[in-house]
């Protein structure tokens, strides 16, 4: 009876291993899944969010110029730093919103939107609203601040970090709403999961890519001072590319705020949407429908976003121009 005791508990014992490995096996592969969940939904918001990366990518890259060459990248760096402090701010907000009023995630991404496009008109108004001579004064003050050794470089640097730390809160809040818009329908987790991956992911890319930005020129400067007649070249290649990029970046950064932000407000107003789509695929029906398609979804988008853009310029300059007479007196 002992040998018949001790066989049944080796085999309850060999069973509970069994079980043991069975549901470690199942646990496995829900990690895994709930892993390939958050890689996949990563990725999505990160292609729904890369549209704004142009017009942040710009914005930094133009904000950190003006200092002198061997202070760009601890510039960078601070404003790093402080891009990282504006997320670690907005993603517990978002994902406090998320969790206890879910209902305003697609108002906010309706004024994130609605933003964006006013910054784009607001740019392809710049020349109107702002004098050449107002321009060419600024750039002025920034070549007499990096000449003029009498000049406090510390308190002028913290300027320029704090009005980009300041453009970067903006852009990063749009960037947070969008992903958690996008991942709005997934576990707490998961979304924690997203939100940290992309708010690591597009600081240390946009800063790094900054970084790379600015030194540009200084490598091709390098370049061109060496013995090989390739390395010079490629010197004077970069020398050549630097300005062109930035402009480019410009450029692209202004298009990409129309497409995305006329993007959100097509999509949190359904009957636009719906009729969007429609036109899209009808488009889908010449050859090479595929392209069409998205050509003109794309193209409608932006339309919504420059007018959308038109207007909220427009209000905003009616308040600035009532107040105007209301502060005079004053």
């Amino acid at each position: 009876m002992a040998g018949a005791s001790l066989l049944t508990l080796l085999d309850d014992i060999a069973t509970i291993l069994d079980d043991v490995a069975v549901m470690t096996k199942v646990a496995a592969k829900k990690s895994a899944a709930v892993a390939d969940d958050v890689a996949a939904m990563t990725k999505v918001a990160t292609q729904k969010t890369a549209g704004v990366l142009g017009d942040d990518l710009a914005l930094n890259a133009q904000q950190v110029t003006g200092v002198r060459a061997e202070r760009e990248i601890p510039v960078v760096w601070a404003v790093a730093k402080g891009s990282l402090v504006n997320k670690a701010i907005l993603v517990p907000a978002a994902l406090a919103i998320s969790a206890l009023l879910p209902v305003l995630i697609t108002p906010l991404l309706m004024l994130g939107g609605a933003f964006l496009c006013f910054e784009g008109v607001e740019k392809l108004a710049h020349k109107f609203l702002h004098s050449a001579a107002e321009d060419e004064a600024a750039h002025a003050s920034h070549a007499q601040a990096n000449a003029n050794a009498a000049v406090n470089l510390v308190d002028f640097e913290k300027d320029k970090i704090k009005g980009a730390v300041r453009t970067d809160f903006i852009l990063s809040a749009e960037i947070i709403v969008i992903a958690l818009g996008t991942v709005a329908a997934a576990p707490f987790a998961q979304q924690v999961a997203v939100l940290v991956s992309i708010a690591l992911l597009m600081t240390v890319g946009v800063y790094g890519l900054v970084a790379g930005i600015v030194k540009l020129d200084d490598l091709g400067l390098w370049l061109s001072g060496k013995a090989s007649a390739v390395a010079q070249a490629v010197g004077r290649g970069l020398l050549a590319a630097a300005p062109r990029l930035m402009k480019f970046l410009s450029v692209a950064g202004m298009a990409a705020m129309f497409l995305v932000g006329g993007g959100i407000l097509v999509h949190g107003i359904p009957a636009l949407h719906h009729g969007i789509e429609a036109m899209g695929a009808a488009a889908g029906a010449w050859p090479l429908g595929g392209v069409w398609s998205a050509l003109t979804t794309n193209l409608l988008n932006a339309v919504v976003g420059l007018m959308a853009g038109a207007l909220v310029l427009g209000a905003w300059l009616l308040v600035q121009r009532l107040r105007g007479p209301a502060a005079a007196r004053g």
